[in-house]
């Protein structure tokens, strides 16, 4: 019986695996099969036949370091690592992460995640790393969501530290926190998910001009917000655990 079941599932892991170009891993194999084909497969047999067919997910490339500019103004690091949140808007992780295209050309994108359901409320791509793109970036979510008050919390970039950028946060209501320096961990939740998205997306393609790599960008976080299941969610999509969390407060 298990021999005729595992022949069943290997074409069903086979389909998954080139329907995301490759990006599963075994255990958003197992999430996405038992989701979507109404299976209950434990993931250790996703484990073994994905082997069986010598498949195996994309590696994450280490992230590199970068120089940050003298601060105007620094807040302390209120967060303090403390990524658990059962309530949407209360707590927000920001950054902005480099990519490249075409000839070595440079490109930026800004996104703000929420803690809660680990969506992506908010993001900008760019030419440039700077005050505008960040600023932007935190008007979209802040007119998107002008009921959330959450504690703001980024690393020590020049944008974060600035003035102009407290005052739009005291303005908001917003309680600024900060990552210790040099301490990528204090913002870990966003930078796995820099780490998920370049090694889902970004490593794995060519971008020839901005354009295509903005178009991809959009497309990605549209999948990881509403397609893309994670097992800390329940097995949830992002947005499908923010609706869970409302319903279960209601």
């Amino acid at each position: 019986m298990n021999e005729i079941f595992n022949k069943a599932l290997l074409p069903m892991i086979k389909d998954a695996y080139e329907e995301k170009d490759g990006i599963l891993g075994y255990r958003q194999m197992t999430i996405k099969l038992n989701r979507e084909r109404h299976l209950t497969v434990n993931h250790k047999r996703i484990y073994r036949l994905m082997g069986i067919l010598g498949l195996k997910s994309v590696c994450r490339r280490k992230r590199k370091n970068y120089i940050y500019s003298t601060p105007e103004i620094t807040a302390k690091n209120i967060l303090n690592r403390d990524f658990e949140s059962s309530e949407f808007g209360t707590k927000w992780l920001t950054d902005v992460t480099e990519m490249k295209y075409g000839n070595q050309n440079k490109a930026y994108l800004s996104a703000i995640l929420d803690l809660s359901d680990k969506s992506i409320v908010s993001f900008v791509v760019g030419h440039s790393n700077n005050n505008e793109l960040v600023f932007k970036t935190f008007d979209i979510a802040h007119m998107t969501y002008p009921d959330a008050i959450p504690l703001f919390h980024s690393d020590r970039g020049f944008q974060y530290t600035c003035k102009i950028f407290k005052k739009k946060l005291d303005d908001a209501g917003m309680t600024q926190s900060m990552s210790r320096v040099s301490r990528c961990i204090d913002n870990g939740p966003m930078e796995s998910f820099w780490g998920m998205m370049k090694s889902e997306m970004y490593y794995l393609r060519k971008f020839y001009t901005y354009e295509e790599l903005e178009a991809a960008v959009i497309e990605y976080i549209d999948y990881y917000n509403t397609r893309r299941y994670q097992k800390r969610l329940n097995c949830m999509t992002p947005l499908e655990y923010r609706q869970y969390l409302l319903s279960s407060a209601a």
